[in-house]
């Protein structure tokens, strides 16, 4: 069965994006659907990432094994990104 699930992490850098009134209204203004966990310590934000630091946004896609299959720094290279997505979404038939 093919398909894909997309959930967001969202690792606020100032005190106004972890309230939760911003980030339910900038969801809705920017259409975002899906899940949001929220990572207002950057546990699981850091923990993804090597290094003292880490980068945002950034984009993980995981096979349905759990694996990082594509792994994206920063913005742009949406078409690669689009490419890797449907590549994945092949593989699950």
């Amino acid at each position: 069965m093919g398909g894909c699930e997309i959930v967001g992490i969202h690792a606020p850098e100032f005190d106004f994006e972890a309230e939760l009134d911003n980030i339910e209204q900038a969801a809705t203004d920017l259409g975002v659907t899906w899940p949001i966990a929220l990572d207002p310590n950057k546990r699981t934000f850091h923990s993804w990432q090597d290094g003292p630091t880490g980068h945002w946004p950034r984009i993980h896609l995981l096979d349905r094994d759990g694996h990082i299959r594509y792994d994206h720094i920063g913005e742009g290279r949406y078409h690669q990104t689009d490419a890797a997505v449907q590549a994945l979404l092949a593989e699950a038939g």
